[in-house]
């Protein structure tokens, strides 16, 4: 520990403080969680089966809905845009000398899709959508979000020099009562209201309640920003998203989606009025100072997106899928929670040792690898196994599954995983 001396204050070491926090929330397991629980390392072709430690494991971990993370069509596009034009072009931001056709093409069919005037393209999700709430409100504006809102949304508030008032999970009474207080603070600063939500809920599979809250909208007069990153290729009659699902298209303000998800990709977008996506493109700041997207990458994502659109019936496996995995976990006892998504969220109590071991359990001993989340993501005493579904799947995967999780299920029941050996924190 290093000690640095002025006046008569003592200044600790920045590093001594990092050290004495045990590596945090969720770095407090390293010792022993990773390269196993956390950072697990899956080698092999993207798919349903891939390798964990040098065995096969069926895999329900990955975000490729839609299958097309190895479509042939999209290995082929990748590989000639690399080829055509490496890794590097175009060069610089896009303001500045990094603009081109293929990004202003795949921007105008995003937007067409989703029902708005306007998109922009992000070079990663997360700080996009940081960028995207950093920009649209200033220190005069109230923030009104959900209380499970995703980590990026977090981190976007944060930025916000302006109040915020946080709302109990898709609550509509809770999401009226801080809207009243956000409009009265309003009164008395001049600004406005920004209300986010998700389409679908990452962890439980819940979709946000869109048109309950647009139907708040001519109450309050707020605008409303909508982070689909589940719901984009998944949702509504033409894979659009949870507003299409929804039927409020038109009161969706914003909307925000990622690349990372159905289309197996990296990057993410925005859509909204003309007007507001360039005001946008010259005020998002985490665009405006970053290189922008490969070509390889646009082009790449160019024919995911064509495949996305033009081939419904991937979506359709992918809903076969989701569904008889859902009503199999529930026909053999297991809670799911609320879901009405793709997303299939597998709830049970136990402590950290009965967590550990029972997923240690399910891959060594069933081949079967699927996401663990436990405190302090989640209460203390929640095991949350989460399954993400794709259209590369087939039933017989999810017999498997069913199979191994029933016996899992009777294991914890009776006790066998208390006296898993990994230590508890």
């Amino acid at each position: 520990m290093y000690k640095f001396y002025f006046n008569t204050f003592t200044i600790l070491d920045l590093f001594d403080k990092i050290q004495k926090s045990v590596g945090g929330p969720l770095g407090q397991h390293q010792k022993w969680s990773h390269g196993y629980f956390s950072y697990p390392k899956l080698e092999g072709e993207i798919g349903p089966y891939m390798l964990f430690n040098g065995k096969e494991h069926l895999v329900w971990s990955l975000n490729n809905y839609l299958g097309l993370a190895n479509h042939p069509e999209v290995r082929e596009a990748d590989a000639q845009a690399a080829a055509d034009y490496g890794m590097a072009y175009p060069m610089g931001a896009r303001m500045m000398s990094g603009n081109s056709r293929h990004h202003e093409e795949l921007e105008d069919g995003l937007a067409e899709f989703v029902g708005k005037e306007s998109a922009f393209l992000l070079n990663y999700g997360y700080q996009g959508m940081l960028s995207i709430i950093d920009a649209l409100v200033d220190r005069n504006d109230v923030i009104v979000y959900d209380a499970e809102s995703h980590a990026c949304i977090i981190d976007g508030v944060r930025l916000h020099m302006g109040k915020r008032f946080v709302y109990q999970h898709n609550d509509i009474e809770s999401c009226e009562k801080q809207l009243e207080r956000a409009t009265k603070l309003t009164e008395q600063t001049g600004g406005g209201i920004l209300l986010i939500t998700e389409g679908v809920f990452g962890m439980s599979g819940a979709q946000g309640k869109l048109k309950e809250i647009a139907a708040l909208k001519s109450k309050f007069g707020f605008r409303l920003l909508v982070d689909d990153a589940h719901g984009f290729g998944t949702m509504g009659k033409t894979g659009a998203g949870t507003h299409e699902e929804q039927d409020v298209v038109d009161e969706v303000d914003v909307y925000f989606a990622t690349f990372a998800k159905s289309m197996a990709g990296i990057g993410g977008f925005v859509a909204a009025n003309r007007d507001i996506i360039e005001y946008l493109r010259y005020n998002m700041r985490s665009q405006t100072f970053a290189k922008a997207l490969p070509m390889p990458m646009v082009i790449g994502l160019k024919k995911r997106f064509e495949l996305l659109k033009t081939k419904p019936e991937l979506r359709e496996k992918l809903w076969l899928i989701a569904k008889t995995l859902q009503k199999g976990l529930i026909d053999h006892g297991f809670d799911i929670g609320v879901t009405n998504s793709v997303v299939t969220p597998v709830i049970l109590k136990g402590d950290l040792y009965e967590a550990t071991a029972l997923t240690r359990d399910l891959r060594e001993n069933y081949g079967i690898f699927c996401s663990i989340v436990i405190y302090p993501v989640i209460p203390r005493g929640i095991i949350l196994l989460r399954l993400i579904p794709t259209a590369m799947h087939s039933l017989e995967d999810v017999e498997r599954t069913l199979d191994a999780y029933s016996e899992m299920a009777e294991k914890l029941k009776a006790g066998k995983y208390k006296k898993d050996t990994v230590p508890a924190v």
